[in-house]
């Protein structure tokens, strides 16, 4: 009898954790930053989203490389928060506070975004 219990909890564990694997999606944009602090804040910021399983920021590409679950968040809202600290991406500004509020040697070259 035991050990129909525990093949009917094993059988039903697998099943039901088989259903409930998670979709996330993978993409690639470019946040302006220049050090590994602008790292640190940039990876930070993004992870802190709920929703966002990775972020990886490369300095020498500039490219933020995100995987997240877009049934809780999305790229605009990741960018979001990205420029409310003071780094801008390929289609959000971040505001001259934000931008102003970074560390001396944070203060990247700032180009003009395209609406």
């Amino acid at each position: 009898m035991k050990n129909i219990f525990l093949l009917v909890f094993v059988f039903s564990f697998y099943s039901l954790s088989s259903q409930d694997k998670i979709a996330y999606e993978k993409e690639k944009f470019k946040v302006w930053g220049n050090c590994s602090m602008c790292k640190n804040l940039i990876e930070k910021t993004a992870n802190l989203e709920n929703g966002v399983k990775s972020a990886k920021w490369n300095m020498n590409t500039g490219k933020l490389k995100i995987k997240f679950n877009s049934k809780i968040t999305s790229l605009n809202i990741i960018k979001e928060a990205i420029a409310k600290v003071g780094y801008d991406t390929d289609t959000h500004k971040a505001t001259d506070e934000s931008y102003n509020n970074l560390h001396f040697c944070c203060k990247y070259e700032r180009e003009i975004l395209k609406n």
